[in-house]
Formats: structure tokens, C-alpha cells, sequence
């Protein structure tokens, strides 16, 4: 069943259209790509997606009674994020801010959500290290652990792998390949390593003007769209 549904959205800055003409549907257990040059528009339909843009035509609504507040999301990393003076353990329990309501402490099952994700993605041991002491690849396997304490059906992924290197890059794609195929939770995932992320994504979006491409990763690969992005790309560092 469908979870997010975007009926010809167009979004504009300043007056001038960024993005228009999407229509789509994502569904429980999917995986879906956004592919597209900078400035294709790929983080504004995502920031609309988690209602933080409205859009200046057409509508996207949530369905399966899922809200907003439900949706884990990881922004692209920053440096400030980077240097972010906190332990693990408490920044991957911030992920259950959004569904603490307006209880003051968080509950019992808020900590356990913490511990189940620091178990998923093979950081527990480092619960009680300063987060800013991590690797790139480690630290973006606790915003990911923090997107998770979020997430009830979705995850919303802004290039989560820029800046790691090619193996870390890897590793976290396989990640969260795998909490896609396990745990069913639809993932939508914005990335410049469209040759890597085709290896496990199910659907892609292209953002590039008119007509888009959203279809199959294979029948992407196969399309002169797809084959000219590829070929663009081929030098990338984590391609």
C-alpha cells in the first residue's frame, strides 16, 4: 500500500520552477533512487515529502495512517554535524524526539528502539564514545541508527554515503539493503553513486527536465537517460 502519494508536484524558488511534473507512488517494502545533476531539485522533493516544502502545484499526501513525524530521515552530512559534541547513545535516542509527544523523558520503549538500532548497525560498543571521535563511516552509521528510532514504515536518505570512502560507501549501501529487505520499512534514497545504488534499489526517478524517468533500476540502466548519466559519472571516487 501506498505510503507516500505525489500527484503532479512542481516546486519553485524565487518564482522559477525547480522541480514539476511528479507524479508517484511509493509503497511498503520499496526502493526507490533519485538520480539527477545538482540542482535537479532531488533534496527539494524530499524535504516535500517530509512536509517541510509546500509545493506550488499538485499535492503530496501520506497514506497507511503514516505521519510525518514517523519518517526517519537522513539530511546530507555536514561539517557542524560532524563536530557534533555528543555520545552515541544519545544521539541515535534523539531520533524518538519527533514521537516523544509531550511526555518530557523518554519512555521505556524509546530506549529500547535506541539499543535495537545500535544493534542493527553494528555500533553498540561504541554507545558511550563521543560521536565527533568517530570515523565518517562510523558516524553515519549512528544518523542512520537515529533515522531508524524515527521510522515506522520510511526512510528518507539524502546521499548518505558522500564523503566515505569506496568500502565504507559500500558497506552502508549493503546496510541498508539489508533493513529494507528485513524489516520492510520502504526506503527513498537520493544518490550521485547511481552505479552502486542500482545494485540494490528496485525503482528509480530521474530528475532532469521533461519527460522524467521513473521506472525499473533495469529498464534505467537500459535507457539512453540512464546510460548517459552513467557514463557521467563513471569517474566518480565512490563508483
Amino acid at each position: 500500500m501506498a505510503l507516500i502519494i505525489c500527484r503532479n508536484v512542481a516546486f519553485a524558488y524565487d518564482g522559477a520552477l525547480a522541480v514539476q511534473g511528479i507524479t508517484l507512488e511509493v509503497d511498503t517494502g520499496d526502493y526507490l533512487c533519485i538520480a539527477g545533476e545538482n540542482g535537479s531539485g532531488k533534496s527539494t522533493l524530499m524535504k516535500g515529502m517530509l512536509g517541510l516544502l509546500p509545493p506550488r502545484e499538485g499535492s503530496i499526501t501520506l497514506g497507511e495512517g503514516l505521519r510525518t513525524n514517523e519518517i526517519g530521515y537522513l539530511p546530507q552530512h555536514t561539517a557542524a554535524q560532524r563536530d557534533f559534541p555528543a555520545g552515541v547513545y544519545e544521539v541515535v535516542l534523539s531520533g524518538r524526539q519527533g514521537r516523544r509527544g509531550i511526555r518530557p523523558f523518554y519512555a521505556k520503549q524509546d530506549k529500547a528502539a535506541a539499543e535495537e538500532n545500535l544493534i542493527r548497525l553494528g555500533i553498540r560498543e561504541l554507545r558511550n564514545h563521543c560521536y565527533r571521535e568517530l570515523s565518517g563511516g562510523q558516524q553515519q552509521r549512528v544518523l542512520l541508527a537515529r533515522a531508524l528510532c524515527a521510522a515506522k514504515k520510511l526512510l528518507l536518505l539524502d546521499e548518505p554515503a558522500a564523503g566515505l570512502d569506496p568500502l565504507a560507501a559500500a558497506d552502508l549501501y549493503r546496510l541498508i539493503e539489508g533493513i529494507n529487505r528485513e524489516t520492510g520499512i520502504a526506503v527513498v534514497m537520493i544518490s550521485h553513486d547511481i552505479k552502486r545504488a542500482l545494485t540494490y534499489a528496485g525503482r528509480v526517478l530521474h530528475l532532469q527536465g521533461l519527460p522524467l524517468f521513473l521506472g525499473s533500476a533495469e529498464a534505467y540502466a537500459q535507457s539512453s537517460m540512464g546510460k548517459q548519466f552513467l557514463g557521467n559519472y563513471q569517474e566518480e571516487p565512490n563508483g
